[in-house]
């Protein structure tokens, strides 16, 4: 199995054929991604947290998330949750930290290939066509020297809680250049769009932990790329959470809701 901090050193090449034939890894549950809540629970704004980072490392050693009232995005590597708020500083977060929603799995990432020079939008583009997975859950790690990273993280808000939509404009957005550090994505089928982003959701952090968010855009100067694919999706829903059992989100248009605020803070 391997972490983030082998990934670069790892020189092997991997054709598309062979990146299509990466498949799940059963031991020690990796082919299990776990979610707790889902992206529709934000569109009304139920942000309250209903799990802990201490409940969510149980089920896993990496993945991304929002802290409660959209408190910052998480970014887990090697059972480590560290939180970048709207300074775009890093801080690791406390087990008790509490959260709406969140992405984990136990890693165990295979090498796919090596990329150089390349944009986000295409090198997601590659990515997918490389696995020929778009109907498949799949986390990514690309680690490497960007000499272009664009990240935002949510001004925490405080309850009464807005939409999601409403929280689109209330984001600080940070610039890096030449930065070295870890993109951590997830990639959801379209089918699954609602419970999560149909597409790919990516959080970064820099080597140095200082640095890190929501990536909405950046240019890979040189990078290794590894994949990791689910054959199971476990949805945790926060069922003692009155507000979420009691709301009707038939009247939610979520779906669209989160196209608009995923298309105004790019992914």
């Amino acid at each position: 199995m391997l972490s983030c901090r082998d990934c670069f050193s790892i020189v092997t090449a991997v054709t598309k054929s062979q990146a299509a034939n990466i498949k799940p890894i059963t031991d020690h549950g990796a082919n299990v991604l776990y979610q707790h809540g889902t992206l529709a629970l934000l569109v009304p704004g139920l942000l309250e947290g209903t799990t802990t980072i201490g409940e969510l490392l149980t089920h896993g050693d990496t993945g991304i998330g929002t802290g409660e009232g959209l408190d910052g995005e998480l970014i887990i590597l090697d059972g480590v949750a560290y939180k970048v708020g709207s300074s775009g500083m890093a801080e690791r977060v406390p087990s008790d930290f509490t959260m709406p929603f969140a992405n984990v799995h136990r890693a165990a990432f295979q090498y796919q290939c090596s990329r150089a020079d390349i944009g986000l939008e295409d090198l997601n583009k590659r990515i997918v066509e490389a696995n020929g997975r778009a109907n498949t859950f799949f986390s990514v790690i690309v680690h490497g020297t960007f000499s272009f990273m664009k990240t935002r993280a949510v001004i925490k808000q405080q309850a009464p809680y807005p939409t999601l939509v409403e929280v689109a404009d209330r984001q600080a957005t940070f610039l890096r250049h030449d930065v070295k550090g870890t993109m951590l994505g997830y990639f959801s089928p379209v089918m699954f769009h609602g419970a999560a982003v149909a597409g790919f959701h990516e959080h970064f952090l820099s080597d140095d932990r200082t640095f890190g968010g929501h990536v909405l855009d950046a240019v890979l100067d040189r990078g290794d790329i590894y994949s990791q694919v689910f054959d199971t999706l476990v949805q945790h829903l926060p069922v003692d959470d009155p507000e979420y059992r009691n709301h009707d989100f038939s009247q939610d248009p979520i779906a669209a809701a989160i196209s608009r605020a995923e298309g105004d803070v790019k992914n």
